[in-house]
């Protein structure tokens, strides 16, 4: 995002420390899964913060990926810790430990999760992952305390020929029933072991690079060129030959310069990661209205499969938050038993209920442990009693205290004409939205809501959120043209929406058949004790652009059904871009999408809608690029938006394919050149790319390589690369490198936005479906970013940059033409002028 500061970024990310605790161990009792079985272990952490391990009484040690716990939970109640894990949002496990002291629980807790949560850590270097397989093999010892040959087979390749062939060139034993002495298995001979089972054929043999040679590789290659000078200059020869004798183990071959060995390990170190350190860091502006950000955002929030049918989860609001999320849902009906205690469910479907107190408390429990910056809790609420919503106003009030926003901020009073307060200015505030009934009487309140049904109705979104009657319009070229540029996108007929309600049209409630799929029902009459709670983000009923730009209430905020939001893009898009510089749009799912998938967020993220929900059980493609565009700005789940769609004095068209004014294009250059342990299989493995960003940005499937022969341990590429000519708009693009086995199956990808990728010569380790890092799959690629320049003007920057060589080529040029052009006896004479010339620019006479 074009969001970051002009300047350098003084980096408030810190490496992982493991306190001594952690690492000396502790003594815990640990609960089965049942709860009925308790065995006394000692609970590790490895001095790199990378596994928890224990071992049980059978001595047969336990791990747990760090990382796997940093996006879900860790939490204490009394002696109790409770961790989860999961390779998603839904199938978790939990593992249960019981503290001899309430303080070592509390202490355990905290560390563990500040380890789990460390954004470096889940953006290592390749150097440091192959070290983290290292670590994992000498943590599973067999009872003798050597390693297993078969723990090495299971771990890197399942052609255990070539494993065993790499032991045995290491003078290791190699037998499948062998075992290997843990003081044996040295760093040094497992990277000798690495070097034989993934041997690098793409490399140059016996060659090295002299200091200046390096310093142009550096300030040439791996150089981010759209860098300023000043705040970035290039290497100075002096820095380099400090990086040689960091990186060249073999201090004799200094003096010629660094050797291919050297060369490898200044690659697979921090020095070239290919996200810069600053973009994973909290380096955005927050000080902008909260209209002019991104915002993580989730539907139907509790529900953990389809949205017909299946569980309702209180544990998915912990893991949604701690994923990043900053907006929730909560559908909220009348509880029916004695207890009258309103509940969370998606009414008039076979999925369950679940308390609503326990939501909120969760939510209490899990809103800023990953950021600080304000959550929004969308409402849907149709509990048609006053006594219940009551009680749920109370719930928020007592149980959020003071993080809960009541008033509006002095500065930010609600009027027409004032904007929404910064993400900065609302740090560890709760928002909520609700329908807002404003001052009726409580007499009338009590008599209109006596007036709904007492029947609980489908409601998939709220009346703000939900078309009332909708009706059919069938989508022209330009619904076809945004359409289309992802291929998964459903292209059917585009289903309208009408106006949604505001609190002034609630007479009407009778049940209609909605966009959700479903039947619908208006929402209840807000109460005053839920009224009072809401501010700056009040549902209102949409009318048109014109009308919210006549009324300017920023305060006010519409939903739309992603039918309706499309139809408003293509119909409307400049438009519905300066809406959304003043005023909240949430966009969610329409309700055909029973199976709870996801449209593509880019479509709304063009147009610069902040809250583009998603249902974040389903970690399909659409929910992968959310993970990926939230994972930066220190993942804190607000992302600033291009300056152009602020600013009021800029205009712009989600559909340009021109330059956009005051943005320079870039040209984006990407060659595949190897893979590294892309699986454990010996199958054939290859990678596409893709771009995602504005239509005309826009290419799926932009390259596939060719599929490897049965190799995926180091297979090579020697193909041609892929040109991304003009990318219109890079501060909303992003590349995906995704790897597949031959039959399609996903191993693993990384989604990297274009204004954050270092070229150059990278390692770029995979993640996947949830964004996890995988330990050993990465791909090396060449990369090259820089400034688009139209090929009018080609040639004049290649003057202007390297006038030597535009010099010589044109003088090459003239040669080449001199045997159509001379004349008989002009020869000697042009060869006398182009003489002169050379000398004349070796002097400087050009430009002096």
């Amino acid at each position: 995002m074009a969001g970051a500061q002009p300047g350098t970024h003084a980096l408030k990310l810190k490496p992982p420390t493991v306190p001594d605790t952690l690492q000396n161990g502790s003594r815990f009792m640990k609960w089965d899964d049942d709860l009925s079985t308790v065995t006394p272990i000692t609970l590790t952490v490895d001095p790199h913060g990378y596994f928890l391990h224990w071992t049980d009484q059978n001595k047969e040690a336990k791990l747990r990926e760090l990382l796997d716990v940093g996006n879900l939970v860790g939490r204490i109640e009394n002696r109790l810790l409770t961790i989860v894990t999961g390779p998603d949002m839904v199938n978790i496990t939990y593992l249960n430990f019981m503290a001899l002291q309430e303080e070592e629980a509390t202490e355990w807790a905290e560390e563990l999760f500040s380890l789990a949560s460390n954004l470096l850590s889940h953006n290592m270097n390749r150097e440091t992952s192959l070290e983290k397989a290292y670590v994992r093999l000498t943590l599973q010892p067999n009872s003798e305390g050597r390693i297993p040959v078969k723990n090495i087979v299971r771990m890197f390749s399942a052609d255990k020929k070539r494993v065993e062939t790499a032991l045995e060139h290491c003078n290791l034993p190699f037998g499948r029933s062998d075992s290997i002495p843990l003081e044996d298995f040295t760093p040094d001979l497992y990277r000798s072991f690495l070097s034989h089972l993934c041997p690098r054929p793409e490399g140059a043999k016996g060659a090295y690079l002299s200091v200046d040679q390096m310093t142009e590789f550096i300030n040439e290659r791996q150089r981010d060129p759209r860098l300023n000078e000043i705040l970035y200059p290039p290497l100075r020869p002096s820095q380099t030959q400090t990086l040689m004798e960091k990186y060249e183990l073999n201090h004799s071959l200094l003096k010629q310069g660094v050797c291919e060995c050297g060369l490898s390990k200044y690659l697979v170190s921090d020095e070239n990661g290919v996200i810069p350190p600053e973009k994973l860091d909290q380096s955005e502006d927050m000080t902008f209205p909260l209209s002019h950000y991104f915002i993580n955002s989730s539907h139907n929030t509790y529900l953990t499969a389809g949205q017909l049918a299946g569980s309702s989860s209180v544990e998915m609001y912990r893991q949604v938050m701690l994923a990043g999320c900053r907006c929730v849902e909560l559908d909220c009906w009348k509880g029916r038993t004695t207890e009258e205690e309103p509940v969370i469910t998606h009414g008039f479907t076979m999925t369950s209920e679940i308390c609503f107190k326990e939501v909120i408390e969760a939510i209490a429990e899990c809103a800023f442990k990953t950021s600080p910056f304000p959550v929004i809790l969308s409402f849907e609420n149709h509990v048609d009693s006053p006594k219940q919503q009551a009680k749920m106003a109370e719930y928020c009030r007592s149980i959020f205290g003071d993080a809960l926003l009541i008033d509006p901020l002095d500065k930010y009073p609600l009027e027409s004409g004032v904007p929404l307060p910064s993400p900065h200015e609302l740090i560890g505030k709760i928002l909520i939205k609700n329908k807002k009934s404003h001052k009726p009487s409580a007499a009338h309140g009590i008599k209109r809501m006596a007036e709904q049904p007492t029947n609980q109705s489908v409601a998939a979104e709220q009346a703000t959120d939900e078309p009332s009657s909708p009706s059919n319009i069938t989508g022209g070229e330009a619904v076809c043209k945004c359409a289309l540029m992802y291929k998964n996108y459903d292209n059917r007929e585009i289903e309208a929406e009408d106006d949604e309600d505001d609190d002034d049209d609630d007479d009407d409630d009778c049940k209609k058949t909605s966009d959700e799929g479903t039947a619908e029902e208006r929402e209840a009459v807000a109460t005053e004790e839920m009224s009072t709670l809401v501010n700056y983000v009040q549902p209102t009923k949409f009318n048109s652009f014109e009308a919210s730009k006549k009324v300017n209430r920023s305060y006010q905020m519409s939903s739309f059904v992603e039918t309706k939001a499309l139809e408003h893009l293509t119909k409307s898009p400049v438009e519905f871009v300066e809406y959304n510089k003043q005023q909240l749009s949430r966009i969610y799912p329409k309700g055909t999408r029973v199976d709870s998938s996801n449209y593509m967020p880019q479509l709304f993220w063009n147009a610069g809608c902040q809250l583009v929900a998603l249902n974040f059980q389903t970690i399909d493609l659409s929910m992968q690029l959310n993970l990926g565009m939230y994972e930066y700005n220190g993942k804190s789940g607000y992302r600033l938006k291009p300056e152009f769609m602020r600013r009021p004095d800029k205009h712009f068209d989600p559909f340009a394919e021109s330059t956009v004014d005051g943005i320079v294009a870039n040209t984006v250059k990407v060659k595949i050149i190897s893979g590294q342990f892309l699986s454990d299989k010996k199958v054939g493995v290859y990678v596409e790319l893709d771009m995602f960003g504005l239509p005309v940005d826009t290419r799926r499937k932009a390259l596939k390589t060719k599929t490897s022969q049965s190799n995926a341990i180091n297979p090579v590429w020697d193909e041609d690369p892929i040109i991304f000519k003009k990318v219109v708009l890079p501060t909303l693009a992003s590349l995906r490198i995704a790897a597949f086995e031959e039959g399609g199956k996903f191993i693993g990808h990384r989604i990297i936005p274009v204004p954050a990728i270092r070229p150059g010569y990278r390692y770029i380790g995979l993640r996947n479906e949830k964004n996890q890092s995988l330990i050993l799959p990465a791909v090396f690629v060449y990369i090259e970013v820089k400034d688009y320049v139209p090929d009018t003007f080609a040639d004049v920057i290649e003057a202007l940059s390297n006038p030597i060589r535009y010099v010589n080529l044109l003088e090459q040029r003239s040669q080449q033409l001199a045997a159509l052009t001379l004349e008989e006896g002009e020869e000697e004479t042009s060869k006398e002028v182009c003489g002169q010339t050379r000398v004349l620019w070796s002097k400087g006479g050009y430009g002096q």
